[in-house]
């Protein structure tokens, strides 16, 4: 156990250890409890429009019954969080941002709400399971509910007698679900997923395994890929910006920045030999001057090599060589495209 946002959080559960649930998450199924991410919600006449003036994407871009991967900023385009947004309607949206932000979040979208729209943290209201891997649609069927929602839609639906959200999302790579019941019925529902996963083999996952599952996936984490200093455009989150929405929180100074280039940019790293970048490292070139910072490091399992996320001066490219300083000693890696194996969200 650990501390997570403020949350006593499992790195991994006895019997089975990161490697295992890992390779569980892969190739069978694998269930994750992130209770710890918040939840908020913005409700009223206007509530999406009003929404919409805030967060980077555009939320006309989705329908009722469908979630979207967005980012809050700040007015230096700088991240105060990365959320999906779930759209019950125009006038209810169900927010999932990050534990240790979703105050903050709560906070700058109250101070900017006209009236008439009410916008409430619900961090313990709801808790949040993510069952993820290539079983995690059968295990759902098993338990009596078809999943015919395509990726990033949404459903109301009931597992073990309760109520909950079921999502064709998550932060693995895999086929997935996140499911969101209330807090109330979690351990009714968790208890009947760790039921229904085991004719599939599934594993109960820790955040060890969810660290190195996204990490090969090139999906940013919060106070690593993206943060007040790290903006969409540095991140290479830009597929998740509204470039033509009339304005939102930030815009102007995102706007200006892919204009003009962002001094740095978000690159995969792939080690040649057995070193294991961690984040805060620096990064060299051959000559051995610093052209960035590993933001994310871990062995990955399904390369059997270190791996990292780094923010780079934007002219090192896919192929180029680099050196890590690994606690003194130079690891050499090559840059890689992302993600680093292959998707199966979809």
């Amino acid at each position: 156990m650990a501390d997570f946002g403020g949350w006593l959080m499992p790195i991994e559960y006895p019997g089975a250890g990161v490697l295992a649930e890992h390779a569980a998450v892969r190739e069978r199924v694998g269930l994750f409890d992130v209770s710890h991410l918040g939840k908020a919600s913005v409700k009223g006449v206007g509530a999406l429009d009003f929404l919409n003036t805030q967060v980077t994407n555009d939320l006309n871009r989705i329908v009722d019954s469908q979630a979207q991967y967005t980012m809050l900023c700040n007015p230096d385009g700088g991240v105060v969080d990365d959320l999906i947004v779930y759209r019950n309607s125009a006038d209810d949206l169900f927010l999932i941002p990050n534990a240790s932000n979703t105050t903050e979040v709560v906070k700058i979208l109250q101070a900017s709400a006209p009236s008439g729209i009410e916008v409430i943290n619900l961090h313990e209201g709801h808790a949040v399971l993510a069952l993820q891997g290539p079983k995690a649609a059968a295990v759902i069927e098993s338990l009596g509910v078809t999943p015919t929602m395509d990726y990033m839609a949404f459903a109301h639906v009931v597992i073990a007698g309760c109520e909950v959200i079921l999502c064709r999302t998550g932060y693995t790579g895999e086929h997935g679900f996140e499911i969101v019941p209330t807090w109330q019925d979690a351990s009714k529902v968790w208890d009947a997923l760790v039921v229904a996963m085991q004719p599939f083999d599934g594993v109960i996952c820790g955040l060890g395994a969810r660290d190195t599952l996204r990490t090969e996936m090139g999906y940013p984490l919060h106070g690593h890929e993206l943060s007040l200093e790290i903006t969409p455009v540095q991140a290479g989150s830009t597929w998740a910006v509204g470039w033509k929405k009339e304005s939102f929180r930030g815009s102007d100074a995102l706007r200006s920045e892919k204009e003009s280039g962002p001094a740095r940019i978000l690159r995969g790293l792939q080690s040649t030999d057995r070193g294991i970048p961690r984040a805060g490292m620096e990064v060299k070139n051959s000559s051995g001057e610093i052209i960035g910072t590993i933001t994310s490091g871990t062995f990955s399992p399904s390369l059997k090599k270190g791996i990292a996320l780094a923010l780079l001066k934007p002219s090192y490219l896919i192929g180029d060589s680099v050196v890590v300083d690994v606690r003194g000693r130079e690891s050499i890696a090559i840059v890689i495209a992302l993600p680093m194996v292959e998707s199966h969200v979809r």
